[in-house]
């Protein structure tokens, strides 16, 4: 994509905080909604920033909405049958790199013609900051061991809630709001912007996908077999070579990597649901701030030239997946780890130690970043599945289940009352054991 100048950038005042600081800080809450605001406010034709709802403690969540053509309403947009890429930020306020990314590419939308027009017509479609409560809780220690920015959110939100394990129960405000503003979009991707850490490797950027196998239908192996290889092979090109989401089998890499099962209570699990293929950038922690700020910007450039190029595609193929899943025999509720078969992967990494810790009679682990290594490992990224079940007719939800109706709602599931007393036949499922994810 192109890219400006900083006289230009500098002469309309239009520097992020990230750039004013050489790639020391990330922006405040509020700088972050003011410079979006100012944005929309000088360039209405291309940006649309407006509250959708509010967090569990009264704060407004923004939306901002890139439209090369000026339409921002999402149900015409949908109509046209206009690609939509959708861009969330700031859900672990500790992990800011997104957000500043994003203040970026939004103000090089509107300030450079060239940028724009490499858009095309797909609509971008974006949270700037999504954890509000989370990124006022500012300070510079709930991540000891990262590299920058100075200070940065925390990761809970008002009521201490993890909202990337929210998205299916939706218990916060937040949740619920993006639940209804997600459905009314209905986006053919995602992209929720992450920090990992964990082991250490040479990677600036590693990547959860929403795992192909339970994506299914015709989106699955187009994820696998045409998406995820032009993304590498674009990371590759950009000086920022990417590795899934390294997930060890046992304790350190070298042993095989575990493709990441994303359940619904993640967003790109949540995004699965509606068949919108999710992606999760995760920059290593133990990088710089501005190393892992340039290999999400890498990463945003490449989806975004890949949607350009096959949104309409994805589209598509969505459509047929729907239409297909409705006359179904089967669903698959539970997924489980094909361990009968892998592919190979090359892994860039470093040596592991153990020594004695200095703390207690134990061994601890570190990696030598003076014994770097290249070398195929084993990688695990099969899915099958554990439990399936035939659809039924409908579901009967009682009356006074108001907390499933709603999120039912507002997930735009087919609802109808039923209008008299009546005795029917059913099957019911009953909860047996339960064990919680780690």
């Amino acid at each position: 994509m192109a890219k400006l100048t900083d006289e230009k950038i500098i002469c309309n005042n239009w520097r992020t905080p990230f750039e004013l600081s050489h790639g020391n800080e990330t922006t405040t809450h509020h700088e972050c909604i003011e410079f979006h605001a100012r944005l929309a406010s000088n360039f209405p034709q291309i940006l649309s920033f407006q509250e959708i709802g509010n967090t569990d403690s009264g704060m407004p969540i923004h939306l901002g909405i890139v439209s090369a053509d000026g339409e921002f309403d999402f149900e015409r947009i949908k109509v046209s049958g206009r690609p939509i890429l959708f861009n969330n930020n700031g859900i672990h306020p500790g992990e800011p790199e997104g957000v500043d990314v994003c203040m970026a590419l939004v103000r090089d939308f509107c300030l450079d013609p060239e940028s724009l027009r490499h858009l095309a017509d797909v609509v971008f479609v974006y949270i700037p900051l999504y954890n509000v409560d989370g990124a006022l809780n500012r300070q510079n220690t709930s991540r000891v061991n990262q590299v920058g920015p100075e200070s940065f959110g925390f990761r809970g939100s008002a009521r201490n809630l993890d909202l990337n394990r929210d998205f299916i129960k939706a218990l916060s405000s937040n949740s619920r709001v993006f639940n209804r503003v997600f459905t009314q979009w209905d986006p053919d991707i995602l992209v929720d912007t992450h920090t990992s850490n964990g082991a250490d490797y040479s990677y600036v950027v590693t990547l959860i996908a929403t795992q192909p196998d339970k994506l299914g239908g015709r989106l699955g192996p187009y994820l696998r077999e045409s998406m995820l290889p032009d993304l590498f092979r674009q990371m590759e090109g950009r000086g920022y070579a990417m590795c899934p989401y390294v997930n060890p089998v046992r304790e350190i890499p070298d042993d095989g990597i575990v493709g990441f099962l994303d359940t619904p209570r993640f967003s790109t699990g949540y995004a699965a649901l509606h068949h919108c293929i999710g992606f999760m950038p995760e920059t290593h922690m133990l990088k710089t701030f501005r190393e892992r700020y340039l290999g999400t910007k890498a990463f945003m450039d490449s989806l975004i030239e890949f949607s350009v190029i096959n949104g309409r595609k994805i589209r598509a193929l969505r459509a047929q997946d729907r239409a297909e899943v409705v006359t179904a025999r089967e669903w698959t509720l539970i997924w489980e780890l094909d361990t009968k078969q892998h592919s190979s992967l090359m892994f860039r990494g470093y040596q592991a130690i153990y020594e004695p810790s200095r703390l207690g009679q134990y061994m601890r682990l570190r990696y030598d970043r003076n014994k770097p290594f290249e070398k195929e490992i084993p990688f695990y990224d099969r899915y099958i599945p554990a439990t399936n079940i035939s659809p039924p007719f409908a579901y009967i939800v009682p009356h006074a289940w108001t907390e499933v109706i709603e999120r039912l709602k507002l997930n735009g599931v087919d609802l109808r009352p039923v209008g008299r007393e009546c005795k029917v036949e059913v099957e019911s499922y009953r909860i047996i054991d339960f064990k919680k994810e780690e």
